[in-house]
């Protein structure tokens, strides 16, 4: 019988999932099309790998398996699965169409919306994904300052002229490399000794997990505006959670450019570009940036729905709280574990993650182990927390369950030293953006 939510259940059989993995490796390395979805994120051999269906904050797997979902499918979840809404709206497009012969009324509706919502956005790009508007933006700060260098920091999709500067570059000219340079969040030293007249544009997460210092962002402006520079607010994961007119909004900075992507659709497939209309009047006559599904119907009717219901039901500031009872339960049960040197949990309420600290010791066997008991008691968890509105105060209640119960099998393995013993599947893999040189200072 499939396992349910259960404090105390046995391991998932998950032979359904191993089945069509080994199936997939025959003809479609590396298997997975998003690389945090990926095996090698959760332990193979006892995590599910496959899922089936999902409803409000639950999911099943090919194994029927039902789990408790913090992942929120890797951040474009604001809702919830199958949100009533959004599908009805989804659905009422589909019954008109859903890609045409010339621009539909939604690629107009939304982005006036948008324009609405969005401190920045006098203009307006749609395009499929966050890599999409990601390059888009470089090539308009580029067309438009008349420079080519662009600083980076943060993690901003797949594209040549930022992956040239990870350790998965090969395939890119080494040319590509030399107009791209890093700087460290929060080190406002980092930037002012990577900028000068060369650089077009300086994109950022305005933050990951850690928040921005005190005035950091603020400076950040300043010096990309001296300069001359465009600054660039990569908004994936801020975007209609932290507020809904994104960081911009939250922290009182107007970007020049802001991309958004994950959120705003609740799953469906689409990203925005805003900006200074001076700027994105390249787009007019000498910068090309254009795609046959970017006005596609479904996902901009999903999106004008999923607006309706974040603006309805204030859903940054239910987030927000509810991701503050999560973080601030995690860390009550540590300090009555006294465990506060090995694990906690930061970030804004929105999204938090659980760190493991040095202490630990071999952190991805540790995250396997912890990964390993939290499924068995139903929670798919890879260490975050991305909210949705569908997580309720119940399912906040159950994972606190569940972590204390997991939270002290974690210390006695840590003090015994006997982690890896305890492992039914493979230590994890290290996630890319900690093994690139991702953040690391530009070359002097």
């Amino acid at each position: 019988m499939a396992n349910t939510l259960n404090l105390n259940q046995d391991y998932p059989n998950i032979a359904a999932s191993l089945e069509l993995f080994e199936r997939a490796k025959e003809i479609m390395p590396p298997v997975t099309q998003t690389m945090a979805k990926g095996p090698g994120q959760y332990s193979l051999g006892a995590a599910p790998i496959y899922l089936k269906r999902g409803k409000g904050s639950r999911v099943w797997d090919v194994d029927g398996n039902e789990y408790l979902d913090w992942n929120a499918a890797i951040g474009p979840l604001s809702l919830g699965y199958c949100w009533p809404a959004v599908d009805q709206a989804i659905l009422n497009q589909l019954a008109d169409g859903i890609t045409f012969s010339l621009m539909h009324e939604l690629e107009y509706l939304v982005a006036e919306r948008l324009h609405q919502i969005i401190p920045n956005a006098e203009s307006i790009r749609i395009s499929k994904s966050g890599a999409d508007v990601c390059s888009a933006a470089v090539r308009i700060a580029r067309a438009h300052t008349g420079r080519n260098k662009i600083l980076c920091c943060g993690y901003h999709g797949w594209h040549d002229w930022y992956i040239s500067i990870t350790s998965r570059a090969k395939g890119i000219p080494n040319s590509i490399a030399e107009l791209t340079n890093t700087f460290d969040y929060n080190n406002i030293e980092s930037l002012k000794s990577s900028l000068d007249s060369t650089v077009a544009a300086v994109i950022l997460e305005p933050f990951v997990f850690d928040p921005p210092a005190e005035g950091y962002l603020h400076e950040v402006a300043r010096l990309c505006k001296e300069n001359g520079t465009l600054l660039i607010f990569d908004e994936m994961w801020s975007g209609f959670r932290l507020a809904l007119g994104g960081a911009q909004e939250y922290f009182g900075i107007k970007p020049d450019l802001a991309v958004y992507s994950k959120a705003v659709a609740n799953g469906m497939p689409i990203a925005f570009l805003t900006g200074r209309r001076d700027v994105m009047e390249h787009f007019n006559s000498d910068v090309f940036f254009f795609t046959t599904f970017g006005g596609e119907a479904l996902s901009l009717a999903a999106t004008m729905a999923t607006l309706d219901e974040l603006e309805r039901l204030n859903v940054p500031a239910d987030l927000a709280a509810k991701g503050k009872t999560l973080m601030d339960g995690y860390n009550a049960l540590c300090e009555s574990l006294g465990m506060q040197h090995l694990t906690k949990c930061k970030g804004f309420p929105c999204r938090t993650t659980v760190v493991l600290e040095a202490a630990v010791g071999n952190a991805l066997e540790v995250k396997a182990y912890f990964q390993q008991e939290m499924i068995r008691r139903g929670v798919l968890w890879q260490g975050n927390h991305n909210m949705m509105a569908a997580h309720s105060l119940e399912d906040i209640e159950y994972t606190l369950k569940a972590y204390a119960a997991v939270l002290p099998l974690i210390k006695e393995a840590v003090e015994k030293g006997d982690v890896s013993s305890r492992l039914r599947g493979k230590p994890l893999e290290a996630v890319f953006r900690k093994v690139d040189n991702f953040n690391m200072k530009p070359k002097s």
